[in-house]
């Protein structure tokens, strides 16, 4: 069976944790590793697409960093309780005509008892900057 550490019932410290490995994972662009920390039917609301298992997860993946290029995410622990844990996030990226974009969202997240995230509700929004006002 697989496991993805930490599991919940999660405190602040392992929740905290949770948050930190998916931002790591998320900036490696790499969609096959990203997509080992769901589970085989996981569900996911991504804007306004709806996104169900692992082989899904990575073509959802694959495609957005063909489009959102130089991706750079930091997540926040935002709430926790038992199985859950809500993030606050902001990425920048460009768009192939070199135009800058901030993303800011809430996602919600929910595991299954090995720590595999079963549920994924993202809301983003988009503001265009210039690059000279990146952050990340």
């Amino acid at each position: 069976m697989e496991t993805k550490h930490p599991l919940p019932p999660f405190n602040t410290e392992t929740a905290k944790q949770k948050v930190q490995l998916a931002e790591d994972a998320w900036n490696s662009k790499d969609p096959v590793k990203i997509s080992m920390a769901y589970s085989i039917d996981t569900e996911w609301r991504n804007r306004n697409q709806f996104i169900n298992g692992r082989q899904e997860v990575q073509e959802f993946l694959k495609d957005k960093w063909q489009n959102e290029l130089e991706y750079k995410l930091k997540k926040e622990l935002w709430a926790f309780l038992d199985n859950r844990i809500a993030v606050r996030f902001e990425y920048e990226y460009r768009n192939k005509d070199g135009q800058w974009f901030r993303a800011y969202g809430n996602e919600n997240w929910e595991f299954d008892e090995n720590g595999l995230m079963q549920k994924r509700y993202a809301s983003i929004n988009d503001l265009q900057i210039k690059e000279t006002d990146r952050k990340l």
